[in-house]
């Protein structure tokens, strides 16, 4: 390649922009960054799609990275209260479902056929769709009776680090059924599962706040990556993706 001429200005140096983003956004924020890069030329988006209460970890133990999207407050509100993130905002809303592999669909039409299934995959308990299962199940047993639960509990055949493992297992077969967000049931591959809502009277809003590094490499690229999941671009990306908006509560 030739050298400049003189006074020709230089190739502007690449950039990159790090983004630790909760499983469910993998899609969402991938067809964001590719907006962010035609946006900002020269500048090349690295994701981090895994747990929240993973990516956090790996915050805590130093990873470099200039911002986190999490599927719930908690994680988010530990970054917080430890000093490694700035004040964070709230972007999206989800809803968990039920998944259900289409050779159950006679067998399961609603929520409350769940203790039929034989093999039921859910979140682990640190994983924010795992606690929000934990909290719908609760609900539950004051509609249906502790034995409703305890006999979902019984079909748990697998506790899963991110949501988008509990949806796999559902679609090869693996599980008849899972609990995961609608933004995750509608990238499974056509006739796999059938989604059967939950009742609102038993389900939960997850919450998703984003925030940008203390330490962050690109400030400057992190308050416009911020801008631009929050702009109406951002919320039209993600109402198609599945997530809503977050209406008080």
């Amino acid at each position: 390649m030739a050298a400049p001429g003189p006074g020709a200005m230089p190739p502007a140096p690449a950039a990159e922009l790090v983004v630790f983003e909760a499983a469910s956004l993998k899609d969402v924020f991938a067809t964001l960054s590719r907006r962010f890069e035609a946006e900002h030329p020269g500048t090349t988006v690295l994701t981090n799609a895994a747990g929240s209460q993973e990516l956090r970890a790996q915050l805590e133990q130093g990873a470099s990275a200039d911002v986190f999207a999490s599927a719930d407050r908690r994680h988010m509100d530990a970054l917080v209260a430890e000093g490694l993130v700035n004040t964070p905002l709230l972007f999206a809303c989800n809803e968990p479902v039920l998944v259900v592999r289409t050779g159950l669909a006679v067998t399961v039409n609603a929520f409350a056929d769940l203790p039929r299934v034989e093999r039921l995959v859910v979140g682990a308990p640190d994983v924010p769709i795992g606690n929000y299962t934990a909290q719908i199940l609760k609900k539950a047993a004051t509609r249906y009776g502790a034995a409703f639960t305890a006999a979902v509990e019984s079909r748990v055949v697998s506790r899963e680090l991110n949501v988008r493992q509990a949806l796999a297992k559902v679609v090869l077969g693996e599980a008849d059924a899972g609990i995961v967000y609608r933004s995750d049931a509608v990238t499974a591959p056509a006739g796999k599962v059938r989604v059967i809502p939950i009742p609102a009277e038993l389900n939960v809003r997850a919450e998703y706040p984003l925030a940008m590094l203390k330490r962050a490499p690109q400030p400057a690229l992190a308050r416009q990556w911020l801008a631009l999941v929050t702009s109406p671009a951002g919320a039209t990306a993600l109402r198609k993706a599945g997530f809503v908006a977050c209406s008080k509560p």
